[in-house]
């Protein structure tokens, strides 16, 4: 059984002033029909890969409005589906992880900037940026600016966002420029509601075709095009942009009774301001500041007016802009010279130069620029003592704690079948040495910690073999490349295994096919095994073969021995080129959500069903602890010894146990002690299982008595 988003796909059918209530990724997925979109692409990633995972399931509103949706092998793909904008008035719209997947997409982009569009163009993109990120530390507000993109931030409100994406599409109409319009995680999760609007038609889909192609060579990105498209991006597109974001007020300005200070803030940035102007008592409890606020929800390009108004008459401004370089806080400060205005512009200093704004930085920030700048009427003591009891509140905590909170980096799942991989390597480790392994982007990068540390280098999603290329030439033994199946479809087979294939690589490459491209939430990929029975399927040991590959191997990823054996060989082999092993087993989250309901509905129809789980013999566990060492499963955990013959803790496997029988092939393999045993655990047992049950339980009992005897005749 797979996931099923039915419940979030009738949200996407509410018509005309019915309310909506729900995530804000699902509410930007609402907005987009609402708009007249014509075409949906994108590339799953978090924190806006559940928009495309709902298009997904949502065939009848797509096919009753005739928008295409088309999931892309990468983002470069996605980007270069809006072409179709180019030419056509086509709305169309494309979802991706932001910076990461603003890089993979950075030619189409390009392209597509230079030339310009008729339709609108809104790139939705998860501004995965802060603490909760899985990613590097990047903004996509240099890609904009190089790009004479606009970039839109839109205030975390329902009904303010959803405005605004329709806002973006006719904006970027009336500039003939695309629109990146950037969420943040806490965006995309935040819930709230607002009255719907019913989905519109667009003016060309599959149901209302197009009849002549249009030909246009100023639109082609050649010389001399693209000459012409520079200036007209300069002369024409800016000054547009900046008469429709000055005419239909994308940005919000909110009064304040202390105006000889203000703030602006990038609109993403809104809650958290308002949330630290309340705990100063700056604002009141329906988010209304007493200082005046200019929030940003288009950040590039600024309306040079609208800034320098803000700002005039005022003493001083804080510019709440997050990360690094600063480029509002410069663009701002050119404009107050430029129209000659004094008014202090506070910024980095009082907020971190780099780093998420969480509330408690932004909290202090704020404390420190009101402290700074004295606004008029505001009571500094209480500022202060707000200040005084968060620091009381931090210091009897951290007493109560007695020591910092451990960090928590995040891990395999329990029974993830990528984990045995990573113990073969390490078992493989004793015979030949440490070998460097290229890591690459997705779950079987979590191999990097604890226990295996396992990965000297990870460069990017499907990159995990060309970041290899150099390194291999120069070592003493083979390396291991390590690549994921999301990967290795995103742009591995094409640049590394292509490029080592034609260069001679002499390697060991892995690839971990485990159905999905799992990191994001189970989407499927082209040799996912699940989907409708006609879904087509590319094996990815056929698309290695077809490279050139001759040695390639699939192996069951839990047979650890196995694996073992196979690494040996591809290490050891007198053979030059790559060896490719496929590490295949299926995502144990996927698994789980399949075979759970399953095992309900069969044990409410009274059928037999069987669990298997694992577990440790006390009595013969050793407590040395190589088997936690090389496995790493959650769910194998310590537990103090009954045997007072035995210092140290025993092994213990937990309740979080999936039955994958990791433990007990690594005590094999690695030749451990034999204390780890299978259980099945059967539910509606028949006669069968009763009366095998009750023989075992006789015959255990004797062997009880018997060693009682000798213990005691002992």
């Amino acid at each position: 059984m797979e996931r099923s988003f039915a419940k979030e796909v009738e949200l996407l059918k509410k018509g005309d002033g019915e309310i909506f209530e729900g995530e804000g990724i699902l509410a930007i997925t609402k907005a987009l029909l609402q708009a007249g979109v014509s075409y949906v692409t994108g590339y799953q990633g978090a924190p806006v890969s559940h928009l495309m995972d709902v298009l997904a399931d949502a065939h009848d509103v797509l096919d009753g409005l005739g928008v295409h949706f088309e999931p892309a092998a990468n983002e470069a793909g996605a980007a270069a589906m809006l072409a179709a904008s180019i030419n056509y008035p086509m709305r169309g719209a494309a979802v991706w992880k932001s910076t990461v997947g603003t890089n993979v997409a950075s030619d189409a982009l390009s392209n597509l900037a230079s030339a310009g569009v008729k339709g609108g163009v809104l790139i939705v993109m998860g501004e995965d940026y802060g603490e909760g990120a899985s990613i590097i530390q990047e903004r996509s507000h240099a890609f904009a600016m190089k790009s004479s993109m606009w970039l839109m931030d839109p205030r975390p409100d329902h009904t303010r966002f959803v405005e605004l994406i329709e806002k973006g599409f006719a904006l970027s109409e009336a500039s003939n420029a695309p629109v990146m319009m950037e969420f943040r995680i806490r965006a995309c999760h935040m819930h709230g509601r607002f009255a719907t609007k019913a989905n519109r038609a667009p003016l060309v889909s599959r149901n209302r075709l197009l009849q002549e192609p249009d030909f246009d060579y100023s639109r082609i990105c050649l010389p001399p095009s693209t000459y012409l498209q520079e200036k007209h991006k300069i002369e024409q597109r800016f000054p547009a942009a900046i008469d429709f974001i000055r005419a239909h007020k994308l940005n919000d300005h909110f009064a304040g009774r202390h105006d000889d200070v203000g703030i602006i803030c990038q609109g993403g940035l809104f809650n958290t301001v308002i949330r630290a102007l309340q705990q100063l008592g700056l604002a009141d409890a329906f988010g209304e500041p007493a200082v005046p606020i200019l929030a940003l929800n288009v950040t590039y390009p600024l309306v040079p007016e609208e800034v320098a108004q803000f700002c005039a008459g005022k003493r001083a401004v804080l510019m709440v802009e997050e990360g690094n370089p600063d480029y509002l806080e410069q663009a701002v400060g050119a404009l107050l010279r430029k129209h000659d205005i004094n008014t202090t512009l506070v910024g980095k200093g009082p907020l971190p130069i780099a780093g998420e704004y969480t509330a408690d930085v932004m909290l202090t920030g704020l404390a420190k620029f009101i402290e700074g700048s004295v606004p008029r009427g505001v009571d500094l003591q209480a500022i202060g003592a707000v200040m005084a009891r968060r620091a009381d509140h931090r210091a009897r905590a951290a007493e109560l704690l007695g020591a910092p909170v451990p960090k928590r980096p995040p891990g395999f799942c329990v029974g993830c079948p990528e984990r045995p991989v990573f113990s073969a390597i390490k078992l493989v480790e004793r015979e030949v040495g440490r070998i460097h392994v290229a890591a690459d982007i997705g779950c079987h990068s979590f191999s990097t910690l604890p226990p295996f540390n396992l990965g000297n280098s990870i460069l990017g999603y499907g990159l995990g073999l060309s970041s290899a290329a150099a390194v291999a030439p120069a070592f003493a033994r083979r390396v291991v490349s390590v690549m994921g199946d999301g990967g290795f479809w995103h742009n591995g087979l094409s640049t590394g295994v292509s490029a080592a294939v034609i260069n001679k690589q002499d390697g060991v490459l892995i690839v971990m096919d485990n159905g999905y491209s799992s990191a994001t939430g189970q989407q499927l990929i082209p040799s996912s095994r699940a989907g409708a029975p006609d879904r087509p399927r590319i094996s990815i040991e056929q698309a290695v073969r077809m490279m050139g590959v001759k040695a390639v191997e699939t192996i069951r990823t839990y047979s650890v021995g196995t694996m073992v054996g196979a690494l040996r060989r591809a290490l050891k082999s007198g053979e030059k080129g790559l060896k490719v092993i496929v590490a295949a087993g299926e995502c144990q989250l996927a698994r789980q959500r399949r075979i759970k309901p399953e095992q309900r509905a069969a044990l409410a129809r009274g059928e037999r069903v069987v669990r298997t789980r694992y577990g440790v013999d006390d009595a013969v566990c050793t407590g040395d602890h190589s088997c936690i060492r090389l496995s790493g499963c959650p769910s194998l955990t310590i537990k103090d010894s009954k045997d007072p013959l035995k210092t140290d803790p025993v092994a213990a496997v937990n309740n979080d146990c999936v039955g994958c029988g990791l433990c007990g092939e690594v005590a094999d393999a690695a030749v451990l002690c034999p204390s780890f045993y299978r259980a099945d655990i059967v539910q509606n047992a028949n006669w069968w299982d009763r009366l095998v049950a009750r023989l075992r339980g006789r015959f255990i009992a004797r062997l009880q008595a018997r060693a009682a005897r000798n213990a005691v005749a002992a």
